[in-house]
């Protein structure tokens, strides 16, 4: 394999060669591959950040309290409880409150996790470039309806080419996430955290709809800050989904334009549970946690085991979104306030 490397004007050239694949790690001691792969080019990205700040920036304090969870589940022990509860609290009461204004070294935040399961990681990164480069879509005004129907499509073909880290665009059976050995033993133990993140997913898909049609700019500002003052109002009095949300009940109209994208976002929203209750699992050996976690991670990659047809996942996101909120109506905030500004301590 050849390799050009320009460094100062002078064009060096190298070649591996074979000895170099003496000095590789063993199957048995390999390590997961550290490779990324950055974003679909286009002038469209960056423009959610750019119209809704208030709201891209909760992604990144939504990444921190995906990562200090898993973080917290794999390493504290019987400590898990107080800790997750000083975490809650700084996450609601602070940084959900004043997010990051950039995107968080997810590794840093959880090492021991990120070292354990660094496809897990992968796979959920890859699947959050989709959800913000669709918002990023949505916010671009320059493009017409169908343009932006056309780009999600592009930009969801170019999701399922990266293989070993696409979760499935077919969905899966709810059995995976409520019926293994290890299932809802995350929720029953830390209701209030699971709730959270359930709030986390119902935000991440319920901003598509306010962004979808025939809308001005203040009508898409006015809905987008109606649907954060729901999930504002969901942490404020801890009124969380009882169920997980599912993508065709919280956004119907953007699941039945783009039904691939949002079973991907079902399937990865399943897996955030999943590895929940594997983490907190003391029937699953900390030595077989990577081994349980890469078997789940394989199957919701795979598109023929455990699957269902798209109406009954229709169907069962209706039965999902049962026991939380919808957003107020778009109408009870001017289009100018900060919804955030409402939640401050």
């Amino acid at each position: 394999m050849r390799y050009t490397i320009r460094c100062t004007g002078i064009l060096l050239a190298f070649t591996i060669t074979a000895a170099a694949h003496l000095l590789e790690p063993s199957p048995a001691r390999a390590q997961d591959r550290r490779d990324d792969q950055f974003y679909y080019p286009g002038a469209f990205n960056w423009r959610f950040l750019g119209l809704y700040p208030e709201a891209a920036r909760l992604f990144n304090a939504f990444d921190y309290g995906h990562a200090v969870l898993y973080e917290k589940l794999l390493t504290e022990g019987v400590k898990t409880e107080p800790a997750l509860a000083r975490e809650y609290r700084y996450l609601t009461r602070d940084l959900l409150i004043t997010p990051p204004r950039f995107a968080i070294a997810e590794e840093a935040v959880m090492p021991s996790y990120a070292k354990l399961a660094w496809r897990a990681k992968q796979m959920f990164d890859w699947a959050h470039v989709l959800h913000r480069q669709i918002y990023d879509v949505y916010a671009d005004d320059r493009l017409s309806i169908a343009g932006k129907d056309s780009l999600i499509e592009r930009l969801t073909d170019y999701y399922l080419s990266r293989r070993d880290y696409a979760f499935s665009p077919v969905p899966k059976s709810m059995d995976r996430m409520e019926a293994q050995e290890f299932s809802q033993i995350f929720r029953r133990e830390y209701p209030t955290f699971n709730g959270l993140i359930w709030a986390y997913h119902w935000l991440q898909v319920g901003l598509y709809e306010p962004m979808l049609g025939e809308r001005s700019k203040a009508e898409k500002k006015e809905g987008v800050h109606a649907t954060l003052a729901g999930f504002w109002e969901m942490v404020e009095k801890e009124r969380y989904p009882t169920t997980m949300p599912m993508t065709p009940a919280v956004a119907p109209e953007f699941s039945r334009r783009h039904p691939r994208a949002a079973v991907i976002f079902d399937n990865l929203h399943m897996m955030h549970d999943i590895i929940s209750d594997i983490l907190v699992s003391e029937r699953i050996p900390r030595r077989d946690k990577r081994s349980m976690i890469y078997r789940q991670l394989d199957e919701f990659r795979d598109s023929t085991s455990h699957v269902i047809t798209i109406d009954e996942w229709r169907n069962m996101g209706a039965e999902g979104h049962e026991g939380h909120p919808p957003p107020p109506p778009a109408d009870s905030l001017p289009a100018d306030q900060n919804p955030q500004e409402m939640h401050r301590h």
